[in-house]
């Protein structure tokens, strides 16, 4: 059975560990993930657990009082196209109305494409596109939250 925690600051150590290890097996990259981690003032967490391991996760930040940027996430190859990805959008958008925010911002790239067509399903638009300082290509969508 599946078990969604939501966090708004960074979890336990035993979540945090999973989430990085998660994350590295899929970007690469987990200590550049923990290091904007602690440089954020704010922050909520999701996370999806199966028998004691975190399988999922969903990390974003205020932009500002009215936007949220969806910064991160990923599932376990293992676990994809079960609905985990739409389960912590769906459970991230809930939270956002309650919280006031209006807008949700994310980026993706091409080569992400299931994350790109998830959030084109779920009612982002594209709103620009740019190269980053290692030359990828970067598509920022929005959505406007609905009451």
């Amino acid at each position: 059975m599946y078990h969604y925690h939501l966090f708004e600051k960074l979890p336990h150590k035993r979540y945090l560990k999973g989430i990085v290890t998660l994350h590295e097996a899929i970007f690469g990259d987990g200590e550049n993930m923990l290091k904007k981690l602690a440089e954020l003032k704010q922050v909520v967490i999701q996370i999806v657990v199966l028998d004691e391991d975190v399988i999922a996760y969903k990390i974003g930040y205020p932009f500002d009082d009215q936007t949220f940027y969806s910064w991160v996430g990923g599932v376990n190859p293992k676990h994809r196209n079960k609905g985990l990805a739409q389960q912590l959008m769906n459970k991230q958008h809930i939270y956002l109305k309650k919280k006031g925010y209006k807008v949700v911002q994310t980026k993706t790239m091409n080569k992400w494409r299931s994350m790109l067509l998830l959030n084109i399903k779920n009612g982002f638009d594209i709103v620009s596109t740019s190269i980053d300082d290692n030359n990828r290509h970067k598509i920022l969508l929005q959505k406007f939250l609905k009451e």
